[in-house]
Order: C-alpha cells, then sequence, then structure tokens
C-alpha cells in the first residue's frame, strides 16, 4: 500500500466508529498524516491500529497497557512486564471460566429441575460456613 488511506476507509475496514480513531490519537496510541485537514494513515500506522484493535479484542489489554507497549520511551523491560501480566491475568480468566463451564455442564445433569440448589454436584463445591463458637 503506497498511498496513505483515508480515516474513513481505515475505520471501515477495522470495523471502527472514527470517533475510536480520534481517540487513539488523542491518547498518542496513532498518528496519522494530514492533508488539508485530512487524517490519512500510511501502511506504519494501519499496522499500528491493526496491533491496537487485536490487543483491545483478543488481549483484552486496556488502552494504558497498550500505551505502554507501544511506547518509544519504554525500555524492554516495561513492556514485557505488562505484557507478562496481561498473560497472568487471561490465564486466571481461563481458569474461572473452565470453573464456570465444569459447573454449568454438571447443572445439565441434574435431576431436579425445580431446585437446582439441591444438585449434588453443586452441593459438593459449596463450603458451608463453620459454626459460631460461643
Amino acid at each position: 500500500m503506497n498511498d496513505p488511506a483515508s480515516i474513513r476507509r481505515v475505520a471501515d475496514h477495522f470495523d471502527l466508529p472514527v470517533s475510536t480513531l480520534h481517540y487513539w490519537e488523542r491518547r498518542g496510541l496513532i498518528t496519522p498524516h494530514r492533508r488539508f485537514g485530512h487524517r490519512y494513515y500510511d501502511a506504519d500506522q494501519i499496522y499500528r491500529i491493526a496491533l491496537i484493535r487485536l490487543w483491545r479484542t483478543t488481549g483484552q489489554m486496556s488502552l494504558n497497557e497498550i500505551a505502554a507497549v507501544l511506547s518509544e520511551h519504554a525500555d524492554t523491560a516495561d513492556w514485557r512486564d505488562t505484557v507478562t501480566v496481561r498473560i497472568a491475568a487471561i490465564e486466571a480468566q481461563m481458569t474461572q471460566l473452565d470453573t464456570a463451564r465444569s459447573y454449568l455442564r454438571g447443572l445439565l445433569t441434574c435431576p431436579r429441575d425445580d431446585a437446582l440448589e439441591h444438585c449434588e454436584g453443586f452441593r459438593d463445591r459449596v463450603a458451608l460456613p463453620a459454626e459460631d463458637q460461643r
């Protein structure tokens, strides 16, 4: 791609509102070229937009995390720490989702349609509070 792409073309391509690209620009994440007051993006900026979109959706990274990773002033350890923390958070979320899926699959085998809190599979997983020692 030799010719810069207009903001509308880039927004449509990535299925983003134009306002999102404006916001990312204000945050310093992207830097469009300007021609007659209109924003245009070269190939490098388009790849950067693709990265930001990917990190927002699949990596579930906040804009602050993305800014830390993309910052030209961050040293390698800084952005690697940010990515390592994000990976740990995703792994914790995956564990929670696995637990939820397991519980819900077990719930489908419960013979009690009227009172799901009485299902053995559920009751086996819940610890009751200890009795008061008065």
